[in-house]
């Protein structure tokens, strides 16, 4: 891989559900791209489940670690903190978004570029401790779009 990454499977969405019962739908995911020698990133997007649950863990070839993160001001200084888990609601929309809760790439191992396809996996618990994984590809969009900033 000389100019970033490079995959085959595009899209914004593969899920696979452990269950044959409703899927997790995820949407509009996207990763912002990095300059030469940046080492970490935002991924976001769209999570809605059919069952009260939780995003437990979040996987990634492209970096060393995935962290889902959440920033808020706190005594007006924006504060950004890995947590353990995000609750995920049945039936409600949450959005991983710049500025909120969002996932942390971080040791990348190559830059990435604009176009560039990020492969995810979501680790969903439901309420009864059984584990759905969910893929996704998420497109690098440019560091200066509306949407890139943090």
């Amino acid at each position: 891989m000389k100019t970033g990454l490079k995959f085959l499977v595009a899209g914004s969405l593969l899920a696979s559900s452990l269950g044959a019962h409703a899927e997790v739908l995820v949407k509009d995911a996207w990763v912002r791209a990095t300059v030469p020698q940046q080492k970490a990133t935002g991924a976001f997007m769209k999570i809605q489940v059919p069952q009260d649950s939780r995003l437990v863990e979040v996987q990634t070839s492209a970096a060393a670690t995935a962290e889902v993160h959440q920033m808020k001001m706190d005594n007006n200084v924006m504060k950004m903190r890995a947590v353990p888990d995000l609750e995920l609601p049945a039936g409600k929309e949450i959005e991983l978004k710049p500025g909120s809760y969002h996932v942390m790439l971080m040791g990348l191992k190559v830059q990435v570029k604009e176009g560039d396809i990020v492969p995810l996996t979501l680790i969903i618990e439901g309420k009864d401790k059984k584990r759905e994984t969910v893929e996704v590809k998420a497109k690098a969009r440019p560091l200066n779009s509306a949407e890139g900033k943090m």
